[in-house]
């Protein structure tokens, strides 16, 4: 009795909120008319992040703050859904990570779009045939994506959120028998990060590239004596055996995601701005760029140098650091900054995801 009791009261609390979640959609579409008639953009990473710390302040259990945003994004996948349909384009093809980073952001009611190539993802929202696009920016342990950097060379696109991943990288395969596997498929990014497991478990096999996780778990699944490297989702969807599980070297292994649109985010309080820049053909003129922020107390969170491809010896320097575009005080330090550079250009301001 006392079981069908607390049932009745879940049956009780399900129906208020699906009443509840209902009304919160109907308050979404009639905030879709005003974005509508104002030309916002529908997906608002600022109040995205805003509704985020709300809900982590005011939780009190027993849900996890990771159930508690899990839920909420499915919330908002769907309410986003409503107000238009969106489309975001990213590295694919899917189960691989930046698939499962998309749908950490986005959800699973926005429509995703598979392309086989960063390049790609910036060309699908650069022609607006895409409103998003989401690439891989850097790794913890393997650094910099340098096609991603290169990219922002000649795109007028803007960051406008970013998204941390835990990467967890899995061998899998038809056999469960390392010494019967010749052959190891992954990602280079992936191989690299999983080095020293491989030399010290695998030193018989051989190494081989492809241009995912998912193609590497396709290949996998034809041979037995092949094995790949890739996510738990690859697993089930290519029928494979889990071989060894969390082989990554390093446990804090976290890949960082930017996603790209036509236009940067609003001011949170807490966020980041990317640049780039150029130095002028001169003696100390790295410590000149650098003065500004020191000058300002800016906290630079990265710089990451690359070719520029256009002439030899030249580079491209490139920035994240703490605060909004908008702030007086970033705003101040890039107006500085640009009287010692020979090119600079703003990527974006975005929330901060950690």
């Amino acid at each position: 009795m006392k079981l069908k009791k607390l049932r009745n009261k879940i049956d009780l609390a399900d129906k208020e909120i699906i009443k509840l979640v209902n009304k919160r959609a109907q308050l979404t579409l009639d905030i879709a008319k005003i974005k509508h008639s104002k030309k916002l953009p529908i997906y608002a990473p600022s109040r995205e992040s805003e509704i985020y710390r709300k809900l982590v302040k005011i939780n009190k259990g027993p849900l996890d703050t990771p159930a508690l945003k899990a839920i909420y994004r499915e919330i908002m996948s769907s309410a986003i859904n409503l107000e238009k349909d969106i489309s975001i384009a990213y590295l694919g093809p899917e189960v691989t990570f930046t698939h499962m980073a998309t749908v950490s952001k986005f959800g699973s009611s926005v429509r995703l779009i598979s392309c086989k190539s960063i390049t790609d993802v910036f060309r699908e929202v650069e022609k607006s045939r895409c409103d998003y696009g989401v690439v891989p920016i850097e790794n913890s342990s393997e650094g910099a994506v340098n096609h991603t950097l290169d990219m922002f060379t000649n795109s007028d696109l803007q960051i406008c959120s970013e998204i941390y991943l835990e990467v967890s990288h899995n061998l899998l395969g038809k056999t469960t028998n390392l010494k019967n596997i010749k052959r190891v498929y992954s990602k280079q990014e992936a191989l690299g990060q999983c080095r020293m497991w491989l030399e010290a478990n695998m030193p018989h096999a051989v190494l081989r590239e492809t241009v995912s996780t998912a193609e590497a778990a396709a290949i996998a699944s034809k041979s037995k004596d092949s094995a790949c490297i890739a996510s738990l989702l690859a697993k089930e969807k290519y029928g494979l055996k889990l071989i060894a599980k969390s082989i990554e070297d390093y446990q804090e292994n976290i890949t960082r995601f930017l996603v790209i649109s036509e236009r940067a985010a609003d001011r949170t309080g807490k966020d980041k701005t990317s640049l780039m820049f150029s130095l002028k053909d001169k003696v100390g003129a790295l410590h000149d760029v650098l003065i500004p922020f020191k000058k300002n107390s800016i906290n630079l969170t990265k710089i990451e140098s690359r070719p520029s491809k256009k002439k030899a010896w030249k580079y491209y320097f490139f920035v994240d650091l703490e605060g909004h575009l908008s702030d007086k005080k970033i705003s101040r330090t890039l107006k500085e900054l640009s009287k010692s550079c020979a090119y600079l250009k703003i990527l974006g301001s975005y929330p901060q995801d950690k």
